[in-house]
C-alpha cells in the first residue's frame, strides 16, 4: 500500500528542450516595451547544444523538491497519451515522486516546451494543451497534510474550484499556493477562496504588485493586501534583494545565500526558494529557519542546468547553512 502523502503537488507537467545559442548569434536590447531577445531573421542559425529535461513545470519542480527533502510527495497533473507522457512518469518515480494521481489522457499530447538559453537567462516557448482537468477522489489514507498548488492552464480556472471545494472540506490540509501566470492573469477575486485559504503565499515583487494592485515600493503595503484576503504568511521574493516573509505578527527579510559562482541559467530558481520555504514549515521549522533554508536551495538551482538538477538534500542543505557567513540572517523588516 503507498504510503499517506505529506504533501501533494497540483499544476502542469512539461519537457523542456534547453536550446543553447551562441553568445555571437544573439544580443539583447531595452525599449519602451521592455527587454528583447533579437537573432538574424530569415537565415539559418547555429547553436551550441540541446538538454531535454522531463518532468519539469513549477509543481513538478517542487514535487521533485519535497522528494529530496525527505518529504512524501505525490503529484497531481495530466499528461497525453504519447512517448513525452510516459517518460515524464517514468521521471516522476526516479526522483521518488509518487505518480497515482498522473491522469494520461489519450488522444492527447503532452505539454513540450522551447527554452532559447542565452547566456545565464532564458525565453521559453510555451503551449499548454487542454485537458480535461478533474480532481481526484482521494481516499483517508490518500489526504496529505500540505497541498502545493502552482501554475496550470489558462483552459482550467473552474478546476481551481474544485481543489477550493476539496480544501473547503479538509480544513485540516494546508494550502501553498505559488500562483502561475494564467492564475494571476485570472485575477485574485476569482480565486479569492484559494488566496483566502492559504496557509502560504509565495509571489516575487511583481507578482505581488500585479495581483494586489498596491505600491510596489512598499512591501509592507503587498503584505497587507494579502493577509486582508485571508492568506496566514506571505512571502515575497525581491531577486538580487532577497526576500520578505510575514505571519502576520513578525515581518523577516532574508538575504541571498552567496554564489559560489556566477550563475549558469536561472530557471526554477523561484520554484526551489518557494518549495523550500514550504518544506521548511512542514518539517516543523520556524519562519526565520523557512526563510534561511529556501535561498540555499535556489542558490544551488542556478549552479546547474534546469530547474530540478541542483535541488538539493536536507544533509547538504544543512551543511551549507553551518557553513553560511555570519550575515546570512532574517532580520526585521524596516
Amino acid at each position: 500500500m503507498a504510503q499517506q502523502p505529506d504533501v501533494i503537488c497540483i499544476g502542469d507537467i512539461v519537457t523542456d528542450a534547453f536550446i543553447k545559442l551562441i553568445n555571437d548569434e544573439a544580443h539583447t536590447y531595452t525599449n519602451e516595451h521592455g527587454k528583447w531577445l533579437a537573432m538574424q531573421f530569415g537565415t539559418k542559425l547555429p547553436f551550441d547544444h540541446v538538454e531535454v529535461l522531463e518532468a519539469v513545470g513549477n509543481a513538478a519542480n517542487a514535487a521533485v523538491s519535497f522528494a529530496r527533502l525527505g518529504l512524501t510527495t505525490a503529484f497531481v497533473t495530466n499528461v497525453g497519451g504519447d512517448q513525452a507522457g510516459r517518460d515524464m512518469i517514468m521521471a516522476l518515480e526516479k526522483q521518488g515522486v509518487d505518480h497515482r494521481f498522473v491522469r494520461v489522457n489519450p488522444g492527447k499530447n503532452s505539454n513540450y516546451h522551447y527554452v532559447l538559453w542565452y547566456k545565464e537567462e532564458r525565453t521559453i516557448l510555451i503551449k499548454h494543451e487542454e485537458y480535461d482537468y478533474h480532481w481526484p477522489h482521494l481516499r483517508p489514507n490518500e489526504v496529505p497534510r500540505w497541498v502545493y498548488f502552482s501554475s496550470i492552464s489558462e483552459h482550467a480556472l473552474d478546476y481551481s474550484d474544485q481543489i477550493a471545494d476539496w480544501l473547503e472540506a479538509h480544513p485540516e490540509v494546508k494550502l501553498a499556493f505559488q500562483p502561475g501566470t494564467f492564475q494571476m492573469e485570472a485575477g485574485i477575486e476569482r480565486l479569492k477562496r484559494l488566496y483566502a485559504r492559504a496557509e502560504v503565499v509565495v509571489l516575487n515583487r511583481e507578482e505581488a504588485v500585479y495581483v494586489t494592485g498596491g505600491d510596489y515600493d512598499n512591501v509592507h503595503d503587498l503584505m497587507d493586501r494579502l493577509h486582508g484576503i485571508g492568506s496566514k504568511i506571505v512571502v515575497i521574493t525581491d531577486g538580487p534583494k532577497g526576500a520578505y516573509a510575514s505571519n502576520g505578527h513578525e515581518r523577516l527579510q532574508m538575504p541571498l545565500y552567496p554564489d559560489p559562482a556566477p550563475p549558469i541559467e536561472r530557471t526554477g530558481a523561484g520554484d526551489a526558494f518557494a518549495s523550500t520555504f514550504v518544506a521548511a514549515l512542514a518539517k516543523g521549522n520556524t519562519l526565520e529557519g523557512a526563510l534561511q533554508w529556501a535561498p540555499i536551495n535556489s542558490m544551488n538551482v542556478v549552479q546547474h542546468v534546469g530547474a530540478q538538477n541542483g535541488l538539493l538534500k536536507e544533509d547538504k542543505l544543512e551543511d551549507l547553512l553551518r557553513h553560511a557567513p555570519d550575515w546570512y540572517r532574517a532580520t526585521p523588516m524596516q
